[in-house]
């Protein structure tokens, strides 16, 4: 098996066992400080928002980018087994499917539990929408809308990049949607200054969200969902959202489970009205949280063995 075979694997399987230890220290932690860091400097020095946007865009990945590379540098330079070992630590870090699982179960165990208080409160952690006005249908809907969406972003994206650079293109993806989430907001502060970092995520998202769109419609059946209801829904309302990519997995959520999503939200104390994405067929539920967590690991495995493949096909013709 060569390097980056056990590179991907190593990491999935940490990822799936452990998720993100907090004794361990975590890069992508690191890249949150790094950026509250830059945004003050930029905006010290900087007068025109669009400018200072673009310039913590690119020293930010730049930095990421250039310690990720001494950090694997350093470690083959005192043995090749400490660069593997230096390469897998990296690429674990990049995956979140573990941690998506565990944030948002704690929002199900909540709803479990007849706590909607606790359940508003554990929401707030995972969405950016305002939660203490949410009823019991609303929190379902806001938590299988985020564990659909981040199934692009936190668990296909870094994994195709992981696939198709290496830990040095996940950790560069990794820096660009961590980006996203602390600077990509429309508001105030954030609607000039975000808006490089928010383009950006959104071309990097492009390929991988549409990846997971037709992954998630193959692996529909796996999760006890429809194949063509996904593949139908994601067709139809794939693009019934303001964001080019989050729609994608959304509506394929949706159609294979045959719920509807959407729908109007309040952000910062004002609402905002979307389109709605699939049909309410049945209502949303635990039980189509769990489909949508068992759907969200088995396109990640699915992804993986069509990778390990072609991979190893590739390897033979050489």
């Amino acid at each position: 098996m060569t390097e980056p075979a056990i590179v991907i694997l190593a990491a999935l399987i940490l990822d799936w066992l452990f998720g993100d230890p907090r004794w361990l220290p975590h890069p992508i932690i690191w890249i949150g400080r790094l950026i509250t860091k830059l945004e003050k400097f930029w905006r010290r020095h900087i007068s025109c928002e669009l400018t200072a946007g673009v310039l913590l865009l690119i020293s930010t990945v730049a930095i990421t980018v250039i310690s990720a590379t001494v950090l694997l540098w350093a470690a083959r330079l005192l043995h090749p087994v400490a660069g593997t070992l230096a390469a897998i630590w990296l690429a674990w870090n990049c995956l979140a499917a573990r941690s998506l699982h565990a944030e948002s179960r704690k929002v199900a165990y909540a709803l479990e539990n007849t706590d909607p208080d606790d359940a508003r409160k554990q929401l707030a952690y995972i969405v950016a929408r305002d939660t203490a006005e949410l009823d019991e249908p609303e929190i379902w809907r806001a938590t299988v809308e985020t564990v659909a969406e981040n199934s692009s972003d936190g668990v296909i994206a870094p994994l195709f990049y992981l696939m198709l650079g290496g830990p040095i293109a996940a950790i560069a993806y990794k820096a660009v949607n961590t980006l996203d989430s602390m600077v990509g907001y429309k508001n105030d502060r954030y609607l000039l200054f975000g808006r490089a970092s928010a383009r950006f995520d959104d071309l990097l998202n492009y390929l991988p969200a549409r990846l997971t769109g037709w992954l998630m419609v193959l692996a529909a059946p796996l999760a006890g969902g429809s194949m063509q209801g996904a593949a139908r829904t994601m067709l139809c309302d794939g693009r019934n959202h303001s964001s080019p990519n989050a729609g994608i997995p959304e509506a394929a959520t949706a159609g294979a489970f045959g719920v509807q999503l959407g729908g109007s939200s309040r952000y910062f104390g004002k609402t905002v009205v979307k389109p709605v994405i699939g049909k309410p067929h049945q209502p949303l539920s635990k039980a189509v949280y769990q489909r949508s967590i068992r759907l969200m690991y088995s396109i990640q495995l699915l992804l993986t063995a069509i990778w390990l493949v072609c991979f190893y096909i590739l390897a033979l013709k050489r």
